[in-house]
């Protein structure tokens, strides 16, 4: 047990996580030379398209060092905020982190994020400077940021570089010397924590964990403790580039077991294992449950594969344990799921993840967050409301809460002008700004939640022309002065386009919906009205015109009463065919309405 070292690598996105995983790789001979692929750990598509970690990936190296073989069970976690729950779980199975700073870039919100995580879980953390190549890299001045924020000493830092492979035995060496070895008693009874799973079409659920205590042997029988199910351990092993089969995983080690099991349900991310016969009597404090931020509808596009859909959610959960997800049903899409998500990016990785994975075409509806509504009759009780369409009727509600967060945005000191009329324009209050060098400032703010949810981000991105780094955590519920924006179209309300708005900006925004509507939804043969309703009250309107014939064409001369006799018929045809036309909504008039201001 004292040759083995559990570490993860955390960092803020694009500061070289992934990239410094393969120089570690290829330095300890972990992958051959026909192997060898930028980005080794990232297996999705999506994640070798866009560059980006979705998740977490744990493998297994071997390295000798002063003559003595070492075990390095390495995870490497994705960067951005939306996927900070891998990371917490990553963190829960490791006693040390490499904490990567990019040397031209310096700290950012998600490296501080993520390092107080690591913090919370008592790990070693070893700072590590990336990117020293660079020609715009900074390594004396970002070694004293990183100095001021751990308290370390300057020789700490190792300086490193993930494209030429530069400084890795240096950091090898000080996993191996700086990291402590798993504590644990390889006699006590069996105790392991699951950490992520995955599913494999051919042998059912693939369990990842980490075992604190005891050994878990191929053909045990063993328990889920969540669950209370116990099933044989068809086989176990460790996770190289490839899993390997063993007999046994023993106490401190990182490793994949297969039960067979079939259904999604009876696998929980952060359940402890144990042995059937002699059980253990602690449960592994893992990590807490998620708290999704952002909820949107996922519907099918035709209504006949619901199951189908709730059978590709169920696997993806497994993958993804941060989705949450429940059924639900809507007047204009028929059935589907009320979704939460961490954020935005995340929705449109699970929506991309399914058309690609499961080969299921889904609508997804406006996303929000959840609310508290208090009605008269009840001014105590809160009525969650996860859906806009589900707020009772305006003239009952006694007051809605919606919840606050406390942002943390770091950024070159030119743009807090901008970064600051950004945040006030979505209802946001500066709490604190902080000096963290000369040119870099930390800004705090309490905004509300449902501001950030749609283009905050991309927004403040282009405010600081890319500058600016973003994070932010959950501060309570705040009373706020909001309405419920109805979409009507021909006369018959879209619930799927509703939103909670603030009162102040409802007018403003149902002018925008409604512009933005007309643009996008087909002529049909009859006019569509297209309005914005708070309540009973219209508060905008806009015209989507018929396709007309002109049935006066083969009018030529003659009196005018000919000519508006025909026009007479055409009209009252038309009224007849708006009374039963029903108007179809294309999907990306659903999502247009987060690009208002575009």
């Amino acid at each position: 047990m004292k040759h083995i070292r559990n570490f993860c690598i955390i960092a803020h996105i694009d500061h070289g996580k992934s990239t410094l995983a393969d120089r570690l790789l290829d330095a300890t001979g972990s992958v051959t030379a026909r192997e060898q692929q930028a980005q080794l750990l990232d297996t999705m598509d999506l994640e070798r398209e866009r560059g980006i970690t979705i998740k977490s990936h744990a493998i297994q190296m071997e390295y000798t060092y002063e003559g003595q073989e070492y075990i390095l069970n390495l995870i490497d976690t994705p960067g951005h905020v939306d996927f900070s729950y891998e990371v917490s779980r990553s963190i829960a199975a490791c006693e040390g982190a490499l904490l990567i700073v990019d040397a031209a870039q310096s700290i950012q919100a998600q490296t501080i994020s993520n390092l107080y995580l690591a913090l919370g879980n008592d790990l070693e953390i070893i700072p590590v400077l990336n990117k020293v190549d660079l020609p715009s890299a900074n390594p004396e001045e970002v070694t004293d940021d990183i100095v001021d924020l751990l308290g370390c000493d300057p020789s700490e830092v190792i300086h490193a570089s993930g494209k030429t492979g530069f400084g890795v035995e240096n950091i090898l060496k000080a996993v191996i010397e700086r990291i402590p070895a798993p504590k644990g008693d390889p006699d006590a009874p069996l105790q392991a924590l699951i950490f992520d799973s995955v599913y494999n079409t051919f042998r059912g659920i693939e369990t990842y964990f980490r075992v604190f205590n005891g050994e878990i042997k191929k053909g045990q029988k063993i328990k889920f403790v969540a669950t209370g199910n116990e099933y044989n351990a068809d086989e176990v092993g460790t996770l190289k580039l490839t899993q390997v089969a063993k007999k046994s995983v023993k106490t401190g080690d990182v490793g994949y077991l297969i039960t067979g099991i079939k259904t999604a349900k009876e696998v929980k991310v952060g359940d402890t294992i144990t042995d059937a016969v002699n059980p253990t009597t602690n449960i592994v404090e893992g990590f807490e449950d998620v708290k999704p931020m952002v909820f949107a509808g996922i519907y099918p596009v035709d209504t006949e594969d619901y199951e189908e859909l709730r059978n590709s959610m169920e696997k993806l959960q497994l993958n993804d344990a941060s989705l949450v997800f429940a059924p639900e049903s809507s007047a204009a899409l028929g059935f589907g799921f009320r979704c939460g998500f961490l954020g935005m990016l995340h929705m449109e990785i699970i929506q991309e993840r399914l058309e690609r994975e499961f080969d299921m075409t889904v609508i997804t509806t406006v996303p929000n967050v959840s609310y508290n509504a208090f009605t008269n009759k009840h001014p105590d009780t809160p009525f969650i409301v996860n859906n806009p369409s589900d707020l009772p009727d305006p003239s009952t509600v006694n007051r809605v809460e919606e919840p606050f967060i406390k942002a943390t945005i770091i950024t070159k000191a030119d743009f807090v002008g901008n970064v600051m009329s950004l945040c006030i324009e979505k209802r946001g209050m500066i709490t604190n700004q902080t000096y963290l060098t000369a040119v870099r400032v930390e800004l705090t703010f309490e905004m509300p939640l449902a501001e950030i949810v749609f283009d905050f981000y991309d927004r403040l991105k282009t405010v600081s022309k890319g500058y600016a780094s973003f994070d932010y955590h959950p501060i309570g519920m705040k009373t706020s002065k909001l309405v419920r924006l109805d979409v009507l179209l021909n006369g018959s309300p879209v619930d799927a386009l509703s939103a909670l708005i603030h009162a102040d900006n409802a007018n403003n925004i149902g002018k925008k919906m409604c512009a933005k509507l007309k643009e996008l939804i087909p002529r049909q043969q009859f006019d569509i009205p297209i309005q914005a309703a708070i309540g009973a009250k219209i508060i905008a309107r806009e015209t989507v015109k018929a396709v007309r014939k002109d049935v006066t064409a083969k009018c030529y001369g003659g009196d005018i009463s000919r000519k508006r006799k025909l026009l007479e018929k055409q009209k009252k045809g038309k009224k007849r065919m708006r009374q039963v036309g029903n108007v179809e909504i294309p999907q990306q008039a659903f999502m247009a309405v987060l690009k208002l201001n575009d």
